[in-house]
């Protein structure tokens, strides 16, 4: 079977039916982030998408997802990246050929903020409910 078929159908059966109301989301970054630009969400799906990879003092951007199936990463994807799982997917498979890898993925919201918080240049999302304790708050996702 085709490798793009088998992450297609995955990523598809993985994806949970998308909740009535969407959770509001914070974009979050490392205090490394040297004077924190304003990011529009247009900035932050650039990000996630690997057409910007450094921050404007130079230094690299790592961004950061969570799982596969998590409330946070189907809404980060529908609101911020307007794509839904199989046409993400097909433009991961696009970019393997090209040497680009996906962003790197943390299976919870406490994880999520420790990697954030310990990795300097990381950015990723947080539900507005969780604390955004010890990372800098670049955006918030309506």
């Amino acid at each position: 079977m085709n490798k793009r078929l088998i992450l297609l159908l995955l990523l598809t059966f993985l994806a949970p039916v998308q909740a009535a109301q969407a959770a509001r989301l914070i974009i979050i970054a490392n205090p490394s982030v040297v004077n924190p630009p304003t990011l529009s969400l247009k900035d932050v799906a650039a990000i996630y998408l690997l057409r910007v990879t450094i921050w404007p003092d130079g230094s690299r951007i790592v961004p950061v997802n969570r799982e596969v199936g998590s409330t946070e990463r189907t809404d980060f994807t529908a609101m911020v990246l307007h794509q839904d799982f199989e046409s993400l997917a097909a433009y991961w498979n696009e970019m393997h050929f090209q040497g680009k890898l996906p962003p790197v993925v943390q299976e919870s919201e406490p994880a999520m903020l420790a990697f954030v918080r310990s990795v300097p240049g990381a950015i990723g999302y947080i539900s507005e409910n969780t604390p955004a304790i010890g990372v800098t708050v670049l955006a918030h996702v309506p």
